[in-house]
């Protein structure tokens, strides 16, 4: 007898659980020919502000966490990328990929989360300094992470684009919130799901799929996000978003989206703020003793 076939159903991912949107929207997915891949959730302010939440109450224990340990779970995220290979290769395919093409781009975002792990404990000493300054004082700049951010993921990639998004937000010590591409939001989710597996604690990576034209302003004017990431060239959305950045002194980061799979240390300065310290030079006298 024929059987049902079980379509898979792609929700979004906050706090490290998998709730459908709370609006109980969502839109269709089409595949080149116009047939139905699947039923994507339309996420909602409230999804978003849920989002930042749980972003906001994971930061504190990710960037307190070893350099070296948080570069441990990124690679871990690459090997569980690499077991999953060929369903990555046939959503990007569902997609409009060409075999060899989804191949190839499932295979530069494994390589992007392993050159961002091996980064996660060499970019302070890169980024750091020794300040000169004419007093007896030590004074040195470090990199701190920046706090939550928003990600605007690109628009025409399915899985490098986002990967290149998140990997060096996360790689500093910051936690973030996703919106995924509107067109391709298939490997998004399914990456979700890799992240879930991966030693990844819930909150750190959010990840929303719905439309850039109904949240882009909720990313860009919520009070508790520190940062956003756009990865888009319309010129109305930029000059929207850096507007409602300033409530809040946000930092706005704009990129080329066609730049997007060129991994750089420079991308996880980006996200981090420099906090300077004096600390005072005990003077020794010839004695030996203190003064």
């Amino acid at each position: 007898m024929d059987r049902l076939e079980i379509l898979k159903t792609y929700k979004i991912y906050i706090g490290g659980a998998f709730p459908r949107t709370e609006s109980g929207r969502y839109y269709p997915l089409l595949n080149q020919s116009g047939k139905l891949i699947a039923n994507v959730c339309l996420s909602s302010r409230k999804d978003f502000r849920n989002a930042v939440v749980a972003a906001r109450g994971a930061f504190s224990s990710w960037s307190g966490r070893a350099a070296f340990n948080r570069s441990q779970i990124l690679y871990r995220i690459a090997e569980m990328l690499e077991t999953r290979k060929l369903q990555f290769i046939q959503e990007l395919v569902m997609q409009g990929n060409k075999p060899r093409a989804a191949e190839s781009e499932v295979n530069t975002a494994i390589d992007i989360w392993v050159y961002y792990a091996g980064w996660c404990d060499k970019y302070q000493q890169i980024f750091g300094t020794i300040n000169p300054v004419s007093s007896s004082h030590f004074n040195f700049s470090v990199p701190e992470p920046t706090g939550v951010v928003g990600i605007l993921a690109p628009v025409k990639s399915s899985l490098t684009g986002i990967v290149s998004a998140i990997a060096p937000v996360i790689a500093g010590g910051n936690t973030c919130v996703v919106l995924a591409s509107e067109v391709k939001p298939l490997c998004a989710v399914t990456l979700a799901e890799v992240i879930h597996a991966s030693d990844v604690p819930g909150g750190v990576v959010n990840i929303l799929t719905g439309k850039l034209s109904e949240l882009q302003s909720h990313f860009a004017s919520h009070m508790d996000v520190n940062a956003l990431v756009y990865y888009g060239n319309d010129e109305l959305v930029m000059k929207s978003i850096q507007e409602l950045g300033v409530q809040n002194v946000k930092r706005v980061l704009l990129h080329n989206p066609h730049n997007f799979d060129e991994p750089n240390p420079y991308f996880i300065l980006e996200a981090q703020e420099i906090k300077t310290t004096w600390h005072p030079i005990e003077n020794i006298g010839t004695s030996g003793g203190k003064y």
